[in-house]
């Protein structure tokens, strides 16, 4: 395999795209997709959601958050590249931030231990994102027709709600999990949340040899004129035809939301795998893992996404074809030391990796599922 040379300060090295680093499911669509795929480290785990409660420290339930070191308890308004000084992703142009609930495993005792996260699934992936140690992989996509306009300076949005408990059929390829069977993320090949054998909306119910994978993909349609909204949501939409699958070519926007965007999709992987002794799990074999905020379902994942790349970095890689992974044409990159040395400090001050009774912020731990 080849990797790019490195370059002074912003050099990182990362595939050439060729039919050894690209999954099966893309080579076909080689020359007429640009999919940025790119790592990005943890840049704090913190009890904070500038998004849905902006100013509170705490917030009610503690987040993974990726990406540049503007990330703060209050983020409302503004470019958040401005002020910036380095970012925890592969592009080293993306000060945006990325955020997901965190996942804990519930033992028989009743206490509490954080899962960490793992890097990308080693096949297919840049000598970056396999060296994340946590953080979550981000996607950019531009595979529907027309034209894909970039985000705009101060754009914000939320997908998934974390308060759903039951399945929600309209859901059904906006957010996914995959249990890996085996080492090494299990053979994964398949696109995700597009297989009905692989792919659940809800948590595996079973032990998962390689840990799981969290995908949650986000609305494809923008109003064209409000950069966020009061629930975060009503200024994006997704195609009037159904819901936006991974690398779908889609049906069209709703006339209300005609500006077709970047498909956006986050995916996590857990390492559950330190977990995966049944004799340590609740004595009624029930799924032990809950997300932060108190759900063991998985119906309630979310995410936040508030955009910060510099000046027209992400349109250029929309605007590109053929680009795969974490390098796209002339945009810039990073090696991985100064991307994990990238943080921010905690504002709250709470155990990260201890045995806890409750979930963070939730002296009564939720009831089973």
């Amino acid at each position: 395999m080849l990797w790019a040379t490195f370059l002074a300060l912003t050099a990182v090295a990362v595939a050439v795209p060729t039919s050894d680093n690209i999954p099966p499911y893309l080579q076909k669509r080689q020359g007429s997709t640009t999919m940025l795929r790119f790592g990005c480290s943890q840049v704090v785990i913190d009890r904070l959601d500038p998004l849905v409660n902006p100013g509170q420290a705490p917030s009610p339930h503690m987040h993974q958050i990726v990406g540049g070191n503007r990330f703060n308890t209050t983020m409302t308004t503004g470019d958040v590249s401005n002020g910036a000084t380095c970012t925890t992703c592969a592009f080293s142009e993306d000060f945006s931030n990325y955020w997901t609930a965190n996942l804990y495993f519930k033992a028989r005792n009743g206490t509490y231990k954080r899962v960490k996260q793992g890097a990308s699934a080693l096949q297919f992936s840049d000598n970056f994102s396999t060296k994340t140690d946590g953080g979550i992989l981000v996607y950019y996509v531009s595979a529907q027709p027309g034209k894909i306009t970039a985000f705009k300076p101060g754009f914000r949005m939320l997908v998934g709600d974390p308060t759903n408990r039951k399945l929600d059929t309209k859901m059904k390829m906006q957010n996914c999990y995959r249990c890996y069977t085996g080492p090494n993320f299990g053979g994964d090949t398949a696109a995700p949340c597009s297989d009905g054998k692989l792919d659940t909306q809800a948590l595996p119910k079973d032990i998962c040899k390689g840990g799981i994978r969290s995908n949650v993909l986000f609305p494809t349609c923008w109003d064209g004129t409000n950069l966020d909204s009061p629930d975060h949501k009503s200024h994006i939409a997704y195609p009037t035809t159904g819901p936006a699958a991974f690398l779908s070519l889609g049906g069209s926007c709703p006339t209300t939301h005609p500006i077709r965007i970047p498909q956006l999709m986050y995916e996590v992987v857990w390492d559950t795998t330190p977990f995966n002794n049944k004799a340590d799990w609740p004595a009624d074999g029930s799924q032990p893992f809950y997300f932060s905020y108190g759900d063991n379902t998985g119906y309630g994942q979310h995410a936040d996404y508030v955009f910060g790349w510099k000046g027209n970095e992400l349109q250029k890689g929309m605007d590109a074809s053929g680009c795969f992974g974490a390098k796209c044409k002339d945009m810039k990159n990073q090696a991985i030391e100064p991307a994990k040395k990238c943080a921010v400090s905690k504002k709250v001050n709470e155990p990260l990796d201890e045995w806890l009774t409750s979930l963070p912020g939730m002296e009564v731990p939720m009831a089973m599922a």
